[in-house]
C-alpha cells in the first residue's frame, strides 16, 4: 500500500502519504488538499476491502459515492483508474479552492423543520439546497451576506449549524472549477460500471461511463440529491451498507432513512474484517444484483 500512495501522491502532485499521517487539521483542511486526500482513503480501504479494485465491482451490488465522493465510486466500479480519478479530483480540489477564494460564501446545515418549508425559505433567501441528504438534513450555500440573513429568520422548528467549508460548493459560484476539470477530463478514457452506480444527480442508475464522467464535472456546480441514491438504494433492494473513510455521517444518515438494512462506517483498519463479513453475508442477494450488466 506505501507504494501505491506514493505512486498516487505523484499523480495528485501531493504528499498524500504525509497529509493523512502526519500533517495538522489546518493542513488538511485546505480544499486543494482535503479531496484528492479523502478520495485516495476511500480507495485504499476500497482496496483493502476487496483484495483488488479490478475486482471490487463483480462483489459490490450498487454503489454511490456523496460529492467528492463519486470520485471514489468511479474508482471502485471502473469508469475511471485510481489515477484518473485522483488526477481529476486533485483538478477539482484546486479549482474548487481558487473559486472559494473569489467570493465570501459558505454553507449552513439547516436540521429539522418541514422540508418544504425549509426549501421555500432557502429559495426566499436567495440560498441553494446544495446538499438534500435526507432524514430532515439540508445544506444551505450562498453568499456570506445571504446565510447571515437567513440565520436571522430560520424557518419554523429548524435549527442550524455553520459548516467549516470553504465556500459554496454545489453552486453557481463554483462555476471557474467546471470549466478547470472539464477541460482535464477530455483525456480521460471512462469506461462503462461493471456494477450499479447512483449519480447525486437525481440518484439514477449510470449505464454508461461517459455519462458518469459528464456528470462528475456537472455535480461541482449543481446539487447533490443524496436523498435521491437513498431512495433508490431502498428500491434496489440493497440489505447492507458499507460507508468507506471518512465514515460516519451517511451510515448515520442510512440509520433514518434505511430501516432494517444492516449499516457500517469503515474508520479504521480492524472494522475490514467486519466488513469482509457484511460482504460475504449480502453480496448478490438484492434485486440490485438481479441481470447485473456501497
Amino acid at each position: 500500500m506505501a507504494e501505491r500512495f506514493e505512486a498516487w501522491s505523484k499523480v495528485a502532485g501531493l504528499d498524500l502519504v504525509r497529509y493523512g499521517t502526519t500533517a495538522d487539521a489546518e493542513e488538511i483542511r485546505d480544499t486543494a488538499v482535503a479531496q484528492p486526500l479523502l478520495v485516495s482513503a476511500g480507495l485504499a480501504a476500497a482496496t483493502s476491502l476487496f483484495g483488488d479494485l479490478a475486482t471490487a465491482a463483480d462483489t459490490a451490488d450498487a454503489v454511490a459515492g456523496h460529492s467528492v465522493g463519486e470520485f471514489t465510486a468511479a474508482g471502485i466500479t471502473g469508469v475511471l483508474t485510481p489515477e484518473e480519478a485522483l488526477s481529476l479530483v486533485a483538478e477539482r480540489g484546486r479549482g474548487m479552492a481558487e473559486a472559494s477564494a473569489a467570493a465570501d460564501t459558505g454553507m449552513t446545515a439547516v436540521l429539522g423543520g418541514d422540508r418544504d418549508e425549509v426549501l421555500a425559505a432557502l429559495a426566499a433567501a436567495g440560498l441553494t439546497a446544495a446538499n438534500d441528504n435526507g432524514s430532515g438534513q439540508i445544506v444551505a450555500a450562498g453568499t456570506a451576506e445571504q446565510l447571515a440573513a437567513f440565520a436571522e429568520n430560520p424557518p419554523a422548528r429548524a435549527r442550524l449549524r455553520p459548516l467549516s467549508v470553504a465556500g459554496a460548493f454545489h453552486t453557481e459560484h463554483m462555476a471557474p472549477a467546471v470549466q478547470r476539470v472539464q477541460e482535464a477530463a477530455r483525456g480521460a478514457a471512462p469506461a462503462d460500471p461493471r456494477t450499479r452506480l447512483l449519480t447525486n444527480r437525481d440518484g439514477s442508475v449510470v449505464a454508461s461511463g461517459r455519462d458518469y464522467l459528464d456528470l462528475l464535472v456537472s455535480q461541482i456546480s449543481s446539487p447533490v440529491r443524496w436523498d435521491a441514491c437513498t431512495a433508490t438504494l431502498a428500491d434496489l433492494g440493497v440489505s447492507a451498507l458499507i460507508e468507506l473513510p471518512p465514515a460516519g455521517t451517511l451510515a448515520g444518515l442510512a440509520k433514518r432513512a434505511l430501516r432494517g438494512v444492516e449499516t457500517l462506517a469503515v474508520k479504521t483498519p480492524d472494522d475490514l474484517d467486519r466488513a469482509r463479513e457484511l460482504v460475504a453475508e449480502h453480496a448478490g442477494t438484492t434485486a440490485a444484483s438481479e441481470g447485473r450488466s456501497r
